[in-house]
């Protein structure tokens, strides 16, 4: 009796979290399967370059609902989006059945290993910087503000400015 019990209490859990995820997914078409993104990461690195940026590379696909969450967070809270576009160039890649973009995954040390969302920091030459495990962002159902601004602060510009050390 007890097993049949845990059995549908979690079959009962697996069916009431469906919709919630198919809801989140029928609204998320940030990546782009077909995208050469080899080009289109060229073209974010000149753009951070010329603007003095930094790029934040965001690694994940449209069936990532923890991308789709970051994503909300990173667009609709004014705090963070400020911290984004005052230092970075936003690029997201694709990492889908579709296309894996294996060069590049090769390239920035197959940051895969980490899950996805999964976050890159390139300077404006294209030099990979840090790789960010997002998990480490999460808070409850989603992110914590306070954690996702003070990792746009830590790999910001400035943060790189040895001016702001000269007291240490």
């Amino acid at each position: 009796m007890r097993t049949k019990t845990i059995t549908l209490f979690l079959l009962f859990s697996v069916l009431c979290s469906q919709p919630l995820f198919a809801q989140e997914q029928k609204k998320f078409s940030l990546y782009k399967p077909n995208e050469n993104a080899k080009v289109a990461l060229d073209s974010v690195i000149a753009k951070a370059a010329s603007e003095g940026k930094l790029v934040f590379v965001q690694i994940g696909g449209n069936w990532c609902s923890w991308c789709a969450r970051f994503y909300d967070l990173s667009t609709n809270d004014k705090q963070v989006d400020s911290a984004i576009q005052k230092n970075f160039v936003v690029y997201h890649l694709n990492y889908s059945k579709e296309n894996k973009n294996p060069e590049i995954m090769k390239q920035f040390e197959f940051p895969q290993r980490f899950g996805f969302p999964v976050f890159i920091i390139l300077d404006s030459k294209g030099k990979k910087l840090h790789t960010q495990n997002s998990s480490y962002l999460e808070e409850g159902k989603g992110y914590s503000k306070e954690k996702v601004i003070a990792f746009f602060n830590d790999w910001s510009p400035a943060a790189f400015n040895p001016e702001q050390y000269k007291n240490y």
